[in-house]
C-alpha cells in the first residue's frame, strides 16, 4: 500500500548528505472503498414516495333526468377567486343566499369546513367553483382544506352566471 523510496544521492563534493525520502500512498483501496460505500447506499436507501390524493370521479348516468337534485340544506358552494380569495354560501345560488367571505387558514374555510352545520349533516355536498381567474395552486390549496377537515362528499363544479350574479349583486370579487 504505502511504500517509502529512497534516493541515493551522490554526496557531490566529497559531502555525504542525508537521504532524500519520498512516500508513495497507494490510493486505490481508498478510491474502491469509496465507490462501495457509495452504492451501497445508493442501494439501501429508500427514495420518497409521492404523496397522491385519491379521486373517484363519477360516473356519467344513463339517463340525465333521473339524478336526484341537490336540496339547499345540503349544499355548501366554496368559490375560489382572483388573489387568493374565497368566498363561500350555504344553499343554492338561485335562493339568493349571503355570500361570506374566508381565507386559506385555520380560522378561515377550515372553520367553516368543521362547523358543527357542515359536519352533523351527512348529506352536506361542498361544491368547489373556481373561476376563470383563480390559479390552479386555490384549487389544490382547497383539495387540501377537504383532505384535513375529513370532508368526504365534495365536487369540483364549474363556475357559473348564477354564481356571478349573485356576487355581482352582493358586490363581492369585483
Amino acid at each position: 500500500m504505502a511504500e517509502i523510496q529512497e534516493k541515493a544521492d551522490s554526496g557531490k563534493g566529497g559531502k555525504k548528505r542525508a537521504k532524500k525520502m519520498s512516500v508513495h500512498l497507494d490510493m486505490t483501496p481508498m478510491v474502491d472503498l469509496a465507490f462501495l460505500l457509495l452504492t451501497f447506499f445508493m442501494l439501501t436507501t429508500t427514495f420518497s414516495k409521492p404523496q397522491t390524493m385519491e379521486i373517484n370521479m363519477p360516473v356519467e348516468p344513463d339517463n340525465p333526468e333521473e339524478q336526484i337534485a341537490l336540496k339547499a340544506s345540503n349544499a355548501l358552494t366554496i368559490i375560489l377567486g382572483e388573489d387568493d380569495e374565497v368566498y363561500y354560501y350555504f344553499g343554492l345560488a338561485a335562493d339568493g343566499p349571503d355570500v361570506l367571505e374566508a381565507d386559506y387558514s385555520a380560522n378561515g374555510i377550515r372553520k367553516v369546513l368543521v362547523s358543527p352545520q357542515v359536519k352533523s349533516n351527512d348529506k352536506m355536498t361542498v361544491m368547489i367553483k373556481p373561476m376563470e381567474t383563480s390559479r390552479y395552486k386555490n384549487v389544490v390549496d382547497m383539495l387540501d382544506e377537504l383532505k384535513i377537515t375529513d370532508t368526504r362528499k365534495f365536487a369540483l363544479v364549474e363556475y357559473s352566471d348564477a354564481d356571478a350574479e349573485l356576487l355581482a349583486q352582493q358586490n363581492i370579487g369585483q
